[in-house]
This record gives C-alpha cells, sequence and structure tokens, in this order.
C-alpha cells in the first residue's frame, strides 16, 4: 500500500530527514476538533436561491448561487453527490447565459477538474479563452489543467503569462511548478509569500488554503513540528476541516508510530465525512499494525464505497483502484485496463508509473522497464511511483539504478510510511 498518498495533494520530495526528534504530537491539541458535530448541508443562503428555481427556470443568478452552495457541501462532507448538483447547476448555468459565458465555463471547468474529467474541463477553458474576458483567471485555469493533462511545456507558458509576484494567484501556482520540477525549497519559499498574502487579507478562504498546503509541504522537507501546527491553524479557522485532521493522523501514524491513534484520528473523520480514500489509509495503519481483520473491513468498506449506486465517481479513484487490484484482489486484467484508461485519461508520469506498476506485478518485467525509461524517469519526484521504479529496475537486474535510488528514498520514509523503510532496504 505504498501508494496511498497518490491523489492527496501533489506530493514531490528531494530529501525529508525528519531531524527535530523533540517534538511530539499531543492529543489535546486537537482533540475538540474530533467531535462528530452534524455537518450543517442547507442554509438560508441555500433555501433562497433554491426556491427561486423552477422546471422552466432561467434565473441564471440562482444557479450560479446553488452550485456555490453545493460545492460548499461537498468540501464539508465528501459527499459526491453534492459535486454532482453543483454540475448540473453550472451546466444550466452555461446553457442559458448571456453575460459572464466565460466565467460560468471556468466554474464548471473547475468542478470537471475535481471530477477528474480533466479533458472536459480544458474543452471550457479553451472555450472560456475564446469568448474573452477574465483574460488571468482563464490562463490561471489553462495552466491548472495543463498541468493535471502533464502538458508540461503549455502550463509553464500558461505560468508565464500571468506572472505576478504580488498576486496570490500566481504564487500559489509558482509554487506548484516548482514542487512538481523537485525544488521543494523553492515551493515552500513562494508557498510561505502566497500565506503573507492570505494572511494580510485577512480571507479565510485564502488563509484555509495557505495554512493547509504549507502544513504539506513543511511535511515533504521534514518540518514536522510546522507542519503539525499549521494543520492546527487550518482546524482553528475549520474545525470540521477533514483534510487537516487526516493530516495530523499521517504525522502521528508515520512519524510518531502510533497507529492506534491515527485510527482514532480517522475514525472521527469519517464519521462525518465521506471520501472512500480515507479507508485506505486506515487499512495500511492496521496493516502495519498486523490487524489483518481491521484491514480486511477496510477494504470492504472502500470497495462499497466505490461500487455504491448511489455514487458517481466516474475516473476519481482509478489510481486508488488500480492499487487496489493489484495489491489485494489480484485482477491484474482489471488494473491493467484501468491502468491504460487512466494514462489516456491524464498522461502524467503518476498514470504511467501505475502502468509500470501492473506490468511488473503481470510479471513483464521488460514491458515495465520499458514504461520507466521513456515515461517516468526523471519526470516525477514523487517517492512512492520511485520506490516502484527501483523494484522495476531489481526486476530486470539494473542494480546500479536501484542503488541510486535507495538514498533517495530512505530520505522519504516519513512520506511513505513507517513500514517503508525495510521495504526500501530490501531493494
Amino acid at each position: 500500500m505504498k501508494n496511498i498518498v497518490y491523489s492527496i495533494a501533489v506530493l514531490l520530495i528531494v530529501s525529508c530527514n525528519v531531524t527535530n526528534t523533540k517534538f511530539a504530537t499531543n492529543s489535546k491539541d486537537y482533540e475538540a476538533y474530533l467531535s462528530p458535530n452534524q455537518v450543517e448541508t442547507t442554509s438560508k443562503h441555500f433555501e433562497l436561491w433554491n426556491s427561486k428555481i423552477k422546471p422552466d427556470s432561467v434565473q441564471l443568478l440562482s444557479f450560479s448561487n446553488i452550485a456555490g452552495e453545493y460545492n460548499r457541501f461537498f468540501k464539508k462532507t465528501g459527499e459526491i453527490t453534492y459535486l454532482k448538483k453543483a454540475e448540473k447547476a453550472l451546466v444550466k448555468a452555461v446553457e442559458i447565459a448571456n453575460m459572464n459565458k466565460a466565467g460560468y465555463r471556468r466554474a464548471l471547468a473547475r468542478n470537471y477538474i475535481s471530477q477528474h474529467r480533466f479533458k472536459e474541463a480544458l474543452t471550457l477553458a479553451e472555450e472560456a479563452s475564446k469568448i474573452g474576458g477574465g483574460k488571468t483567471e482563464t490562463q490561471s485555469l489553462l495552466f491548472d489543467v495543463h498541468m493535471e493533462l502533464g502538458n508540461y511545456k503549455k502550463a509553464e507558458a500558461y505560468l508565464d503569462s500571468i506572472k505576478d509576484m504580488s498576486s496570490f494567484g500566481y504564487l500559489i501556482r509558482i509554487a506548484k511548478w516548482n514542487d512538481y520540477k523537485g525544488d521543494l525549497d523553492t515551493t515552500i519559499t513562494f508557498m510561505e509569500k502566497a500565506m503573507a498574502k492570505a494572511e494580510s487579507s485577512k480571507n479565510k478562504t485564502l488563509l484555509l488554503w495557505s495554512y493547509s498546503n504549507i502544513a504539506d509541504y513543511y511535511g515533504h522537507a521534514g518540518r514536522i513540528k510546522e507542519s503539525y501546527n499549521y494543520y492546527l491553524k487550518t482546524l482553528e479557522l475549520d474545525p470540521q476541516n477533514a483534510y487537516a485532521k487526516k493530516g495530523i493522523a499521517w504525522i502521528v501514524f508515520s512519524y510518531e508510530k502510533n497507529g492506534k491513534e491515527a485510527l482514532r484520528i480517522l475514525d472521527a473523520i469519517t464519521e462525518n465525512y465521506n471520501a472512500p480514500d480515507y479507508y485506505l489509509l486506515m487499512a495500511e495503519i492496521s496493516e502495519f499494525m498486523n490487524n489483518e481483520v481491521a484491514v480486511i473491513e477496510n477494504m470492504d468498506k472502500y470497495y462499497t464505497a466505490i461500487k455504491s449506486e448511489a455514487h458517481a465517481y466516474g475516473d476519481m479513484y482509478n489510481a486508488y483502484q488500480v492499487e487496489f487490484y493489484l495489491n489485494h484482489t489480484e485482477q491484474y486484467e482489471k488494473a491493467l485496463n484501468l491502468a491504460l484508461k487512466e494514462v489516456m485519461n491524464r498522461p502524467t508520469p503518476e498514470a504511467y508509473g501505475l502502468l509500470a506498476q501492473t506490468y511488473y506485478k503481470m510479471g513483464k518485467y521488460q514491458a515495465a522497464l520499458e514504461v520507466v525509461e521513456n515515461r517516468v524517469k526523471g519526470k516525477t519526484f514523487e517517492p512512492a511511483i520511485l520506490y516502484q521504479a527501483a523494484e522495476i529496475y531489481k526486476a530486470n537486474n539494473q542494480l546500479e539504478k536501484v542503488d541510486a535510488l535507495k538514498q533517495e528514498l530512505l530520505g522519504a520514509v516519513y512520506e511513505l510510511g513507517p513500514a517503508s523503510k525495510n521495504e526500501i532496504l530490501s531493494l
């Protein structure tokens, strides 16, 4: 389960040796945020605008506002149904809009990005560009979409087109670009500048984004205490923030090797937040604790959530599902078909890494090696992908390349999880 952190936030690394051995988490810091408070999925604002929508409605502002509320409910609950309802409202807004046509297309494109419908998002972004209006917003969107699709040269061109060191939007994107390039120090420098912008603006949305993302980056850099503190700052602003709680759970598990406490945190999250990948993380922790019963239970919960007719995840969990087929059900042909689909949807080094891993599991070592050499090598610094590459090099008896990767991977044990050290040493 070494790939559990693959769609969460971007996880690139050059070295993350943990140096602050005196740091320790304290459950009193976050205990108040673990109460299973019911998440509100309605509001006076929502009811007002929803009441204005009739079967033949052309109330453009109503659809726009309703979509915004549904998106907020999705972020609070993880329920995919809200994201789909937001999509439906935005599709209607795009259909009837006579003004701000580009803006509604951008909004729908961002909804599609959340659903991993990247090619459809690109089409909408290009339409918005042709319509005109909000040029910087559209170019920023085009950068985001091309990064998701692995079109890095195009993404860089759009990044250059919005260059403005005083802009929060530019700073977070130049940070993401340097993260992709593997320059973690520069990434953190730009994120800290963006965070300063957010703090001076006192904009809660920007503050939440800044604190949760800087917490991630500090974790990648081995600055665990700072990572922990910024997850706590995120929770101070948004006590129900599942992402920040999950970040703390990872620190407790990977840094402190306290699986029991990490599971307690995750159990509290999943009381009111529904995202299948949380069960995979819980299964990974249970595996570390040698609790096979809990592993199976959490895998069953994951699979039930993914296959539930009440959900419409589409391609959102393709990467997780490939891992599930490879490592837990050994349905290699299903894994291969899904990995090939993922490569078609978003031909990134990470997607090709999944394909290479699938070939490796199937015993097709030469095919796996070709994918690594042509599509992965030198194109990503994500530790789980590099670990898979090392396994493939070993299977092809290219031991010098294995040794070169081992040193880098040993610096990424925090990201890969506490069981990874012995696995790396055994390569």
